[in-house]
């Protein structure tokens, strides 16, 4: 258990009944964030791009939690036909969603375009989940009240940049750069993620949009991302980031006081006490996060480049 004094796993409510479902399930935090839903008693739904990845995550999770509920969705969220089908299926599986959680990411990998010729970051990060969560709102609107916690970073502060406003501009790594692209990619979760909050209160939605970071947390990221690959500097900067990361069950701590504490409010940006580790408290996001007119372009334009309307929340823009 974790030791950090404040909210803890163990603090969650009974979550018996509750349908959950985690992107980017099959290691890391998100592996984390499964299992403690899973041992609170969630039906919980393992979003994977590798189904055999998946069923060993869950055989690790059922492991570690008998008697847990736990299934495997195959998901690619960098292909929108499969991210359509995963939605499909898990409206075939479940009449509820109440805890959503866009976790999967990428970070700065070698530059790679997305099935439907997106920049792979920004088409997994954010347009994936975007459409994901679209594809599912029926279901989490059937909820009493849902949670969609969407997982940026505090790199978002480091893009302050436009590339948000046009689907062209989705098409491009930002002057070039995979790191860029990385935190304009987290830029996108956090104003989409308090965007969605606002539509759901304007239309009376019985839905919280909340999203949070993770500080620095021992994941595959690192050693997934370019400068993890490389073969002098590579082994280095994954040894430095395990000295000075907290573990993937710290990590979680966010995401699951998002998704389950009964006082978190919707928009706000939960992330460690101490910036990069701790007990989750709310957290002031970027000034471009806050942008409303930001905010408003990014949605639009990923409306057009997902094809997913939103059409339950479109009285809260009318």
């Amino acid at each position: 258990m974790v030791q950090w004094k404040g909210w803890r796993a163990a603090d969650m409510p009974d979550l018996h009944g509750r349908v959950a479902l985690v992107t980017g399930a099959s290691s890391g935090i998100g592996l984390e964030t499964a299992a403690q839903l899973a041992r609170g008693g969630a039906r919980t739904l393992l979003g994977c791009r590798d189904p055999e990845r998946g069923a060993r995550a869950r055989e690790q999770i059922v492991a570690r939690h008998p008697g847990a509920a736990v299934e495997v969705v195959r998901m690619d969220l960098a292909s929108l036909d499969s991210v359509e089908d995963a939605a499909e299926e898990i409206a075939d599986r479940a009449g509820q969603l109440d805890v959503l959680v866009n976790n999967a990411g990428l970070m700065a990998p070698p530059p790679e375009l997305t099935a439907e010729g997106f920049e792979l970051q920004l088409g997994v990060n954010h347009l994936g989940h975007f459409a994901l969560t679209g594809r599912l709102l029926p279901l989490l609107l059937a909820a009493e009240s849902a949670r969609v916690v969407t997982v940026s970073s505090l790199g978002h502060r480091l893009w302050t940049g436009a590339a948000l406003s046009e689907p062209a501009d989705f098409k491009v790594l930002p002057d070039g750069s995979r790191w860029l692209g990385y935190f304009r990619s987290k830029l996108a979760n956090l104003l989409f993620a308090r965007e969605l909050d606002r539509r759901a209160r304007a239309c009376s939605a019985a839905l919280r949009s909340i999203p949070v970071h993770p500080g620095i947390t021992r994941s595959e990221l690192v050693a997934k991302a370019t400068i993890g690959r490389r073969p002098v500097i590579g082994p280095a900067a994954r040894a430095s980031a395990g000295l000075s990361a907290q573990t993937t069950a710290a990590g979680a701590l966010p995401s699951l006081y998002a998704a389950t504490n009964p006082t978190a409010a919707g928009g706000e940006f939960i992330g460690p006490q101490l910036a990069v580790r701790g007990t989750p408290v709310r957290i002031r996001p970027s000034r471009t996060a806050r942008d409303a007119k930001l905010a408003d372009h990014l949605w639009v334009a990923s409306v057009e480049a997902t094809g997913v309307g939103y059409q339950e929340l479109r009285a809260a823009h009318a």
